[in-house]
């Protein structure tokens, strides 16, 4: 499958960092969070991925290039307007090619395995989630997995929740008829998870939504700390 990158956001909560910065190109280590995430996707698999992009959006496309020194093709969307989630997916969908790709949010940081994700048939399925454990900044969470591994919308009977990671499969016949305009893409995940087509998974791994300049810092310090494991192995 191949990979649309979110990367359209202003970066608001990031500021200063983002005021002449797109906040996909700050830096975590020695690589920019969006170079994390491409990582990540190249190991699992990915040849070739889109990447929206709105604010500074030049700077991220003179940073990555095609794609090549990666080891995948690189695209891009850009947008004039800000079109959310679910509208720059819309846009992008003729560079996608093909009718199931993984959807994966810029600034998240995390070991997750993306070769273990499985394509959708756009039938009985629209879309598989990967859900997390909440964190500390957004307790109630946003959806929960019932027995069958479908997921609903808000808390399960038990009280409890998970937190969508902003990592997903998806098919092309979730945004059918809808047009090229700002649109966010929950409330059609809510429409598919009423008509049971959206599946999901609780991931247990390292997850870390980089929204805060104190978040970056702590992703900062883990790959410092990793790094110096490595090299007293």
């Amino acid at each position: 499958m191949r990979a649309m990158i979110l990367a359209a956001g202003l970066g608001k909560r990031m500021r200063p960092l983002t005021d002449d910065t797109p906040k996909p190109l700050l830096k975590a280590g020695d690589k920019t969070l969006i170079e994390h995430q491409i990582d990540r996707l190249v190991a699992g698999g990915v040849s070739g991925a889109v990447i929206n992009h709105f604010y500074l959006g030049g700077m991220i496309e003179q940073a990555l290039g095609d794609g090549s020194r990666y080891g995948l093709e690189l695209s891009y969307s850009r947008e004039a307007i800000l079109l959310d989630t679910a509208g720059g997916i819309i846009k992008s969908l003729p560079m996608l090619k093909d009718d199931c790709f993984i959807v994966v949010n810029s600034d998240v940081w995390t070991d997750f395995d993306f070769s273990t994700l499985e394509p959708v048939d756009g039938e009985t399925r629209l879309a598989h989630l990967v859900l997390v454990d909440n964190a500390e900044h957004h307790p109630g969470g946003d959806f929960h997995l019932n027995a069958e591994g479908l997921v609903r919308n808000g808390e399960g009977s038990d009280g409890n929740s998970l937190t969508f990671s902003g990592i997903s499969v998806m098919h092309k016949n979730l945004f059918k008829g809808f047009p090229i305009q700002p649109r966010s893409v929950v409330p059609l995940l809510q429409e598919a998870m009423r008509k049971d087509q959206v599946s999901g998974e609780h991931f247990r791994g390292t997850w870390i939504d980089v929204g805060t300049p104190e978040r970056l810092a702590d992703v900062t310090t883990k790959l410092a700390s990793k790094s110096a494991e490595t090299e007293s192995d």
